[in-house]
């Protein structure tokens, strides 16, 4: 029999893994772009808003590519600003991720926005998933509004 009168519902967890022999998974990560005139994500945990970053859009020769193409990547990859706020965004992610897998959560959505969710958004997501894939292993991708057609 188990004793839930003083237990909390976390530490009722943990003593109900440890009882059963449950490994606890790792947590999971969702990175979603999206594009900001099309809505926020309802099932956001984080939303990071890239907006203030230079818009390949307005560079001509680059509107019809998105943040997966090598023009839009080579553009962005040589804007200090987009390079500092990645960097600020992993550091985050690293920090608090740990945290959320201490307390039991299974899964975390962080969204990153910009104004169509085609260019701007599309690489933080990509670029931040290659970053920290070393130290978080389940990792999942999602754009929500990029237009394929395949």
């Amino acid at each position: 029999m188990l004793d839930k009168s003083s237990s909390n519902v976390g530490a009722l967890y943990n003593r109900i893994r440890d009882q059963i022999g449950t490994e606890t998974s790792k947590i999971q990560l969702l990175l979603q772009s999206f594009g900001f005139k099309h809505g926020l994500p309802k099932d956001s945990d984080f939303v990071f808003d890239v907006r203030c970053l230079p818009n390949p859009y307005w560079q001509p020769g680059l509107s019809t590519f998105t943040g997966l193409d090598q023009a839009i990547i080579q553009y962005l990859e040589m804007i200090p600003e987009v390079q500092h706020l990645k960097n600020d965004i992993c550091h985050f992610i690293e920090t608090w991720l740990p945290f959320f897998e201490a307390d039991n959560r299974s899964h975390i959505t962080v969204a990153i926005g910009c104004t169509g969710g085609q260019h701007r958004s599309v690489y933080m997501v990509e670029s931040l998933a290659k970053k920290i894939q070393s130290k978080i292993s389940n990792i999942q991708i999602r754009h929500r509004d990029l237009a394929i057609t395949s």
